[in-house]
């Protein structure tokens, strides 16, 4: 791939390559855009198939940071790094450590945390080595696990999703199709099935569908009928891409609302579903809630000062869909242009030169 060539036509700031033949250690850290503030972004550990798709989804899951932070209302910008290797067996202290002091060299200007294929325990390593790192346990001082203020988050996307496309936000009678049952998605189902909704879920694991069917008495189907189930919402919370071109036509629901990152294969598939009928809530919007957690530790984690800005995710979806209304755009797009348009003001206010002691 030509590297310039792909941080030139979106705009990136910075591409990190680390190496540490100890350790082990071959990771990509993207920097996007700091306009807002220093770079967030996860740490994803991931066994990918080259060393130019480990550089793609760095660049990708950055960019995608920007977006979401800006429309979080936090002063972060987007930032994501990636490790190559299996998170199952190549996890060691020495290796996260030194993946620490590449993000120390970068003094500030990308701040880690967890993501796929990394947990609490990676971020306390990290920690032994530089301040710039978010998700830590809480024994280190820490909020823990995201994953339930994730799923608030998207819950509450679907909550604001039902009210503009039936009139009333109660999940109560509706039927939900839940694809993937991990923490957030676990989490999500617990929210739904409280609230009185009908439950329908598939995942990879056996064992993850059966304790959603014992617990929530949902209706267990296999990982493609999940595309096919007559649903009010369906909820993509594992993979990206699932909104394409061989699953669009089979979806029989009024709403896509769910907590996987780039849910949309192509840009083109949002236009799609508008098309169809069918009201999208843009991911970054709807899984804000991991970053909104994991970003107040560095203002000294207060759970509910958290809980609060991640209920507010109702009211920010519907700006995406009032603004989506009044110019006759498709809601991913309304999305992006809000974000785009509070980086752009807070780009101009910034050129201001300002002495910080």
């Amino acid at each position: 791939m030509e590297i310039f060539r792909t941080m030139t036509s979106l705009d990136y700031e910075q591409v990190m390559f680390c190496q540490d033949a100890s350790s082990g250690l071959k990771a990509v850290i993207a920097i996007h855009d700091t306009t807002l503030g220093p770079a967030l972004g996860g740490c994803r550990m991931w066994t990918y198939a080259s060393e130019a798709e480990a550089v793609v989804d760095a660049l990708r899951l950055a960019r995608g940071m920007t977006y979401k932070t800006a429309m979080a209302g936090l002063n972060f910008g987007g930032g994501k790094a990636v490790i190559v290797g299996d998170p199952r067996t190549e996890k060691t202290e020495a290796l996260f450590r030194a993946f620490g002091r590449y993000v120390q060299s970068l003094g500030g200007r990308y701040i880690t945390a967890e993501d796929v294929g990394t947990t609490t325990r990676e971020m306390d390593w990290i920690r032994l080595e530089t301040p710039y790192v978010t998700g830590v346990s809480v024994a280190a001082g820490g909020g823990g696990d995201p994953s339930p203020m994730t799923a608030l988050g998207v819950f509450r996307s679907i909550q604001a999703a039902l009210a503009e496309v039936y009139g009333s936000d109660d999940p109560a009678g509706r039927t939900v199709a839940v694809q993937g049952l991990g923490s957030v998605g676990y989490h999500l189902c617990k929210l739904l099935h409280q609230a009185g909704a009908e439950l329908v879920v598939t995942d990879l694991r056996e064992e993850a569908v059966q304790r959603a069917v014992r617990e929530f008495g949902a209706e267990a189907v296999d990982l493609e009928g999940i595309y096919d189930v007559p649903a009010d919402v369906f909820a993509p919370c594992a993979l990206g891409g699932v909104i394409n071109d061989g699953t669009i036509p089979r979806l029989k629901c009024r709403i896509v609302a769910g907590s996987a990152n780039n849910q949309l294969a192509e840009d083109r598939h949002g236009a799609e579903l508008e098309a169809r009928g069918i009201l999208y809530v843009p991911d970054y919007v709807a899984n804000a809630g991991g970053v909104i957690h994991v970003a107040d530790e560095l203002e000294g984690y207060r759970p509910e000062r958290v809980r609060a800005r991640v209920e507010g995710i109702y009211d920010r979806v519907g700006d995406v869909f009032a603004l989506a209304r009044k110019k006759r755009i498709p809601a991913h797009q309304a999305a992006d242009r809000l974000a785009e348009e509070r980086i752009a003001v807070l780009r101009q206010v910034r050129s201001t030169f300002v002495v910080h002691s």
